[in-house]
């Protein structure tokens, strides 16, 4: 049991910096390029086939991909010792292989486009991640609501899956408008702060 909780541990600092990672990451690239509009432009622009400085921020963004999905894999160890439902863990799983992959293999086209099939699928993917991980907060709260440790997380999760999927739609509407980076910035953060919530619980709680 100890080695399982200092692996949590050891995870769920991974974890709590992955979303910390993710921020910077937008923040810089907004900060690097003039032309770029946090009002205007999604973050996945910043990572476009032809965007200015792609390569140094792909650094951030596959380092934070890959230290969130190797925390999700520990992540059902990480509540109560690994006693209870592997439905949300296995769906955050899901989500952050969908996260990682993205940040390899599918980023957008020029000009932060859909063009090509790659461009599409990396729409495609990020929507199935983020109702994964929506799905997952469900989950855990379904998992946790009458946990005694976990009850208080469980009424968050709850309320960040509500919160996310309004975001989601809002976030779609917002796609024609000049106001995308904004509406979708409301919906990056909620994710982030989420994974970093978890994250200290699991760390806390270990």
């Amino acid at each position: 049991m100890c080695d399982i909780v200092n692996i949590s541990q050891i995870l769920a600092i991974g974890g709590m910096l992955a979303p910390v990672i993710y921020t910077v990451m937008w923040i810089l690239g907004g900060l690097w390029d003039s032309e770029y509009s946090h009002v205007r432009d999604d973050v996945s622009t910043l990572l476009a086939v032809d965007a200015p400085n792609k390569e140094r921020l792909e650094k951030f963004n596959i380092t934070s991909s890959i230290l969130m999905f190797i925390f999700y894999i520990g992540l059902h160890w990480g509540i109560n010792g690994g006693v209870g439902s592997v439905i949300g863990p296995i769906l955050f799983i899901g989500s952050g292989l969908l996260v990682v992959v993205v940040a390899i293999f599918f980023p957008l086209d020029a000009g932060g486009e859909l063009v090509t099939t790659r461009g599409k699928l990396h729409l495609v993917l990020i929507a199935i991640s983020g109702m994964l991980a929506i799905a997952g907060m469900v989950a855990l709260w379904f998992q946790l609501a009458s946990d005694v440790v976990w009850s208080t997380f469980a009424t968050f999760s709850l309320i960040t899956a509500i919160v996310s999927l309004i975001l989601v739609v809002l976030t779609a509407k917002a796609t024609t408008t000049k106001y995308l980076g904004l509406v979708e910035r409301f919906m990056v953060s909620t994710y982030q702060v989420y994974y970093f919530v978890l994250t200290l619980m699991v760390f806390l709680n270990n």
